[in-house]
């Protein structure tokens, strides 16, 4: 039985208020053995307060041993089991932005890069190029002409941005060309299936001509594919959960997740004390609440252990000011882990924390890795994390006489 099967029988409606803190990436890797993680270093005094009064546990975003893109951790956390419910980055960046899909399109979320004179990547985010200097670049590759083909290119933020692809007979099973590493060329689009080879056509079309577009720029001199994806559906939250949920997200990606689940985009924030504000002047409109905080996850990608130890310090500054307007549940945990080690997304658990006022407690002391896999909730998949939040929050009957 699929678990929305028994959370749409057994939801219960009430007052309560359910928050639910993502550090994207917040698990992390000690730097020698024995050593503490980014997690366990940064000094983190009110989540070690919620840890001593709440529950600690370890979230499995996919399955043991996988590594999980944002998409998938995302989806687990939310309770959508990240392997039935696959949803391509490309829609989850144009539905962010509000690009309003149709059936049949397909979205590609796009990186610029930097190529060097071989043609190989020499920075696969040329330079993390801001947004004032990125967006006109987009908006320069909409003289992208492809017969057949409706091209739409929407600048995002950085280096990232989106195409959309609209026309007959395009299907989404195309390979990223991102190869995920430097000194290499970026890789063709290859299509998996007889049905998407039209798509992976009109994909190299569109590469050919950006990079003569892009050829003359200092660091945005090319682009990679990511993602290729045609709109997904999902069950809503209100559907499954009965909750009237919010997402307060600074990057599109996770409005574009959020949306495609059935939250409402609340607020235009940019940073984390933006985000506290919208939470505040939102919060009787709302049962429950996602809030995401990106930096941990991109100081883990650059492999700078202390930079990621600065950031979960600032994700930690913000939890009295969400406790001070009385949620029933807390949580606080990530999509997965991003150890500056390896400067990359990895498999090993999640730390999870969950205070409630009707939890039961562990011994646990202070939230960090080697407390949480002491924890009350063990070793849990991330699918059944919003279960719990149900439950504790007075929300769920009981299953059968």
């Amino acid at each position: 039985m699929d678990i929305h099967e028994l959370t749409r029988d057994l939801f219960t409606k009430n007052d309560s208020k359910i928050v639910l803190l993502v550090g994207d990436g917040l698990g992390g890797l000690p730097q020698q053995p024995g050593g503490k993680t980014e997690l366990e270093t940064a000094a983190t005094p009110n989540l070690d307060k919620l840890a001593k009064e709440g529950v600690l546990g370890s979230s499995i975003p996919v399955f043991p041993g996988i590594s999980p893109g944002s998409g998938p951790g995302h989806l687990g956390l939310f309770g959508y089991d990240p392997i039935k419910y696959l949803i391509g980055r490309g829609a989850l960046e144009a539905t962010g932005i509000g690009f309003e899909l149709q059936p049949g399109d397909v979205a590609i979320r796009a990186n610029f890069c930097t190529l060097d004179a071989e043609g190989k990547i020499s920075d696969r985010r040329a330079g993390r190029i801001p947004t004032e200097e990125s967006t006109p670049l987009a908006i320069m590759l909409r003289e992208v002409s492809i017969p057949g083909i409706e091209v739409f290119v929407e600048p995002v933020k950085e280096h990232r941005f989106v195409i959309v692809l609209r026309g007959e007979g395009l299907e989404d099973d195309v390979d990223d060309t991102d190869p995920q590493a430097t000194g290499v060329p970026p890789l063709t689009p290859t299509a998996n299936t007889p049905g998407s080879e039209k798509t992976a056509e009109v994909c190299r079309e569109f590469l050919k001509q950006a990079f003569e577009l892009l050829k003359d720029q200092p660091k945005a001199n090319g682009c990679t594919l990511r993602g290729i994806a045609a709109k997904p559906s999902l069950p809503s939250y209100e559907e499954v959960y009965g909750l009237k949920a919010a997402a307060i997200a600074v990057y599109p990606m996770y409005k574009g997740l959020a949306r495609l689940v059935g939250m409402d985009i609340v607020g235009d924030a940019k940073t984390l004390d933006e985000q506290m504000q919208v939470l505040k002047e939102s919060w009787d409109k709302y049962d429950f609440f996602f809030i995401h905080f990106k930096y941990t996850d991109s100081t883990g990608e650059d492999g700078n252990f202390e930079a990621k130890t600065k950031r979960t310090e600032e994700l930690d500054a913000c939890v009295p000011k969400i406790m001070e307007l009385g949620p029933d549940v807390f949580i606080c945990t990530g999509d997965h882990s991003t150890p500056a080690m390896l400067a990359n997304h990895s498999w090993h658990p999640v730390p999870t924390l969950l205070w409630a006022k009707n939890c039961r407690t562990d011994p646990c002391e202070v939230f960090g890795e080697a407390e949480c896999l002491k924890g009350g909730l063990g070793q849990f998949e991330a699918k059944y994390l919003m279960s719990l939040a149900l439950a504790n929050a007075g929300r769920m009957g009981k299953f059968g006489a």
